[in-house]
């Protein structure tokens, strides 16, 4: 009796689980948005000359129109894993800076050059909503104003500030991430995939470079602003690898299955461009079982702290599992 009960009340416990995720989630997004509304701020800053009101609309408009803001999450979650949540200020600016690199190349991917896409988590897309010029200029001054919050140590007054050893493996990991033989570099393999269709390895390497790297710099530098060590630096970022191909699969897949309405952008692109991905290639039954063995292949990097990675491995099952 005690195991059909077990039975029937799992998939509510399950839920409740899910939900309690979802919430931390949101209040994590919530708290990072608040960051940089306070930085986007209109008032120039030492060094500064003027914030242009036209330039400093169009860069709110990329980053503060919400998101899961799912990268600055884990630099948070990984940070409080190694202790560092009795400080976390030092680990949203960072989140903060990492999600300024993800606005800035998503309203550089949505230009008429790269995808062309007139929306964009539901409302009109940066060149759409402004001009192309002002959204080229807007993820500049986002990709430039990333390294700006990690080098100023100004905020750290009265608190435990980050040894500037690590503040520099923050600032050259994610030059590093985002860069040539990270994102930048990935999204250029992505438009060559339009004319040459790369191989099963050649997707998976485009992939890991073009939304994977900012993932794997997520998790480690969450490791490096608590301090960590070597070996738990490199094994939170193998658990950001792995979450950052199961994210890619994940968006494939929707982009194969989902609604347009409900995903709040378009669907269908990259068959429409030729291009190759691992869930065209092989069909949504593979690639939802590829999903379930990324999320068992990341939730194994986290083992050796037991009960302290729950959070993390509730992050991974949410990766692979999202809708939208």
């Amino acid at each position: 009796m005690r195991n059909v009960c077990a039975s029937a009340t799992a998939p509510d416990m399950e839920n409740d689980a899910r939900i309690r995720f979802e919430t931390l989630l949101d209040e994590r997004a919530q708290t990072v948005g608040t960051l940089l509304r306070d930085i986007l701020d209109r008032n120039a800053l030492p060094g500064e000359i003027v914030r242009p009101g036209r330039l400093l609309d169009a860069m709110r408009h990329g980053a503060l129109n919400g998101g899961k803001r799912l990268r600055p999450f884990l630099v948070v979650e990984s940070a409080a894993l190694f202790g560092a949540s009795a400080r976390p200020q030092e680990a949203f600016r960072v989140a903060a800076a990492l999600e300024c690199v993800h606005c800035y190349s998503l309203i550089h991917d949505d230009l008429p050059a790269m995808d062309d896409d007139d929306m964009r988590r539901g409302q009109p897309t940066v060149h759409r909503a402004f001009d192309e010029a002002t959204a080229i200029l807007a993820g500049d001054a986002l990709l430039t104003l990333a390294f700006d919050i990690l080098s100023d140590d100004a905020h750290d007054r009265g608190g435990a500030s980050v040894p500037p050893a690590a503040r520099l493996a923050l600032v050259r990991g994610l030059a590093r991430a985002s860069g040539l033989g990270g994102m930048v570099g990935g999204q250029m393999l992505d438009l060559a995939a339009e004319r040459e269709t790369p191989d099963e390895a050649g997707i998976i390497r485009l992939q890991a470079m073009k939304t994977g790297a900012l993932f794997r710099y997520a998790c480690e530098a969450g490791a490096i602003v608590a301090g960590a060590d070597e070996s738990d630096r490199e094994r939170l970022a193998e658990f950001g690898s792995a979450i950052g191909l199961a994210f890619q699969l994940a968006d494939d897949l929707l982009d194969l299955t989902a609604d347009a309405g409900h995903l709040g952008k378009a669907t269908g692109k990259d068959a429409a461009a030729g291009k190759a991905t691992l869930a065209a290639l092989h069909g949504p039954d593979w690639a939802r079982s590829q999903l379930h063995g990324l999320v068992e292949q990341a939730s194994g990097l986290l083992e050796p702290y037991g009960e302290r990675a729950a959070i993390l491995k509730q992050a991974a099952g949410f990766v692979a599992s999202r809708d939208r």
